[in-house]
């Protein structure tokens, strides 16, 4: 019931989210930290570390990328009818922080 109201809840937001500023490139030399409030999950996606952590804690997902790609796992988590939780946020940022 959850991915039900999840994929509801996501396709009314992809038709009415504003499109956001994509995030700036890191300065040469520096990597760009990775995270739920900053990154896009398009970005998200492109790092296989990230992507695969990411699918693990929210299998639905992979279905809405080219929705929501845009936004971040935060914009996100407020439409995900508890699916993406305060927890799970946290659980993949600790994950998040473990990529190099």
């Amino acid at each position: 019931m959850k991915t039900l109201a999840l994929a509801a809840a996501l396709a009314v937001t992809a038709l009415a989210a504003p499109s956001f500023a994509q995030t700036p490139a890191p300065a040469a030399g520096m990597a760009a930290k990775i995270s739920v409030e900053t990154t896009p999950i398009g970005d998200l996606v492109k790092i296989p570390a990230a992507k695969a952590a990411l699918e693990a804690a929210l299998p639905q997902i992979t279905e809405f990328y080219d929705q929501i790609g845009t936004m971040t796992l935060a914009q996100v988590a407020p439409m995900s009818q508890g699916a993406l939780d305060d927890a799970k946020l946290k659980a993949l940022q600790a994950e998040f922080d473990k990529i190099k």
